[in-house]
């Protein structure tokens, strides 16, 4: 759902592609209505500053901004954006200080970790689409931005969401996450089900006894859990990793991620831990290798349809943990709980009209929640697509200038030149005020009728619009609609079991943290 911010967490590999793989795997439960919107405006290719200046109207203007001395240049926006201002502020007041959503600065970590910090970073609507545009820029080794983990951290291998897709093993790779998705789509519904009901069983055992819940660290265990039952058929309880696999998964992450985070330590600690130098694979080697052969010994049908591809069982197995464990297991870690923030905070108006019409449509399927029951309920999808508006899961995008381009923001023309490593931070564009109205406030039914699908085209938390669907030549992330799946799974049995709830909202490293405080029955 993972870096996602911090996360990276679903984006571009692992995913469910409702519309795009119907035609090669169909089955009754990925028949969906496809929303046919046209694409956002695209930048035409020009070869001069001139021809692109006169076509668009719009005035030249050099990039603003700079990245300062060598080594305190990086230093100081590293402070700026972890601990003096923070991410919203750091790229707000240099918008401010710009006059421009283009711009150039450096992006953590900085010295000693990454070779060149140096981005130019891309806040609006219409700047902000050129990373998806793989004709333009290279994504090789990008998932995480200006460094790359260790590959002792995933086998020796460079994973899927690390390969350019004009690599030769981006094409095969994203094809077994297409056929594992796809053989495994009958399952998914039953067993979020069965998940679920487990987690709102323990939360409601944990408010009889302590009048409130934890819900993230019960979401982190029914998330591994339905993982690994629907798309493995395995139950982690019964092997020996038992309970322990969101805890291997955090601390795995941990390693990859932490030059991305703070961990709320006294500010000199946390900086010198965490931002300048990697913590060595070899202290998560072991929980690596506990993951590793669950995954192995759940997975013998994936594995054996790799070899038909061409990719060796254990290339193979390191990719499916990483899709599973990083991408899904990390977006829906991070987005449940964000999401539900939004939707408590929206109060018990919307609640009740949610329960009101998520409770008609499952009624009129025959009492089961169906892929089109789902379908019958707009403002339930209309939430869960704001949610991922307002609050992506995968904040940060990155992509490296193939050739000489011009990009346009909605006031300038700005010339990139080859090699410059572009960077878009999400929860900007997608709050674009020159395309989202009331941009900073959750609007359950902004998406509802018409109108409403017609702004999906910008909703892009899935490294591309809503509206187009991941392939094997696009980083799209594979499992794009089976998180909106499972997003729309989740309220849709919230809404069945409660009519209201309540929660308090703290912070973490990873998104939200939840505490339920009232939680009524249906």
């Amino acid at each position: 759902m993972a870096v996602a911010a911090a996360t990276a967490t679903l984006s571009s590999s692992s995913s469910l592609p409702f519309h795009s793989l119907h035609q090669r795997f169909p089955s009754k439960y990925f028949i969906v209505r496809p929303i046919t919107l046209s694409l956002s405006e695209k930048i035409p290719t020009r070869t001069t500053v001139t021809q692109s200046s006169e076509l668009t109207k719009l005035p030249i203007r050099k990039i603003p901004g700079d990245y300062g001395l060598p080594l305190i240049g990086p230093w100081k926006d590293r402070q700026d954006y972890f601990y003096n201002q923070g991410k919203e502020e750091f790229f707000r007041s240099r918008v401010q200080k710009y006059k421009s959503t283009v711009f150039k600065t450096n992006m953590p970590p900085g010295n000693f970790i990454s070779s060149n910090p140096n981005v130019v970073v891309l806040l609006d609507g219409k700047s902000f689409p050129i990373l998806f545009d793989v004709s333009k820029v290279e994504k090789k080794d990008l998932f995480t931005g200006t460094f790359m983990p260790s590959t002792e951290l995933t086998g020796g291998y460079r994973v899927l969401s690390y390969l350019d897709p004009s690599e030769p093993n981006h094409e095969k790779l994203k094809k077994l996450l297409f056929f594992l998705l796809s053989s495994r789509r009958d399952y998914i519904i039953p067993q979020f089900h069965e998940s679920y009901t487990e987690l709102f069983e323990t939360l409601e055992k944990e408010m009889e006894k302590n009048g409130k819940a934890d819900l993230n660290s019960a979401n982190d265990q029914a998330a591994f859990n339905f993982l690994a039952g629907s798309l493995y058929g395995a139950n982690p309880g019964e092997t020996q990793l038992g309970t322990d696999g969101p805890t291997l998964i955090g601390k795995w992450v941990l390693f990859q991620l932490h030059p991305l985070v703070t961990l709320g330590l006294p500010k000199v600690l946390d900086d010198f831990l965490l931002h300048n130098f990697r913590l060595p694979p070899a202290l998560v080697k072991k929980d690596y290798q506990r993951l590793y052969d669950f995954f192995y010994e759940s997975s013998t049908a994936v594995l054996n349809e790799a070899e038909t591809f061409g990719i060796s069982r254990e290339e193979a197995c390191h990719n499916l943990l990483f899709a599973t464990c990083f991408n899904s297991f990390g977006g829906m870690k991070i987005f449940f709980p964000n999401m539900l923030k939004w939707i408590a905070k929206a109060g018990l108006e919307l609640h009740t009209r949610l329960a009101n019409e998520i409770r008609s449509a499952v009624k009129s399927a025959g009492g089961k929640i169906t892929m089109l029951a789902m379908e019958k309920m707009p403002l339930m999808k209309s939430v869960v697509y704001e949610a991922l508006r307002i609050d992506p899961p995968v904040a940060s995008q990155y992509g490296r200038a193939k050739r000489d381009l011009m990009i346009e923001s909605h006031d300038a023309v700005f010339e990139v030149k080859k090699g410059e490593l572009l960077f878009g931070y999400q929860p900007f564009a997608t709050k674009d005020p020159k395309i989202f109205d009331r941009p900073d406030e959750f609007v359950p039914d902004r998406f509802v009728g018409e109108e409403g699908e017609k702004l999906l085209k910008h909703v892009l938390w899935s490294n591309g619009p809503e509206t187009e669907s991941p392939t094997v030549e696009n980083k799209q992330c594979a499992g794009k609609d089976f998180v909106v799946l499972v997003s729309r799974l989740f309220v849709t049995e919230v809404f069945l079991r409660y009519d209201t709830l309540d929660v308090d909202v703290g912070t973490s490293p990873l998104g939200a943290k939840i505490t339920i405080t009232s939680l009524k029955r249906a």
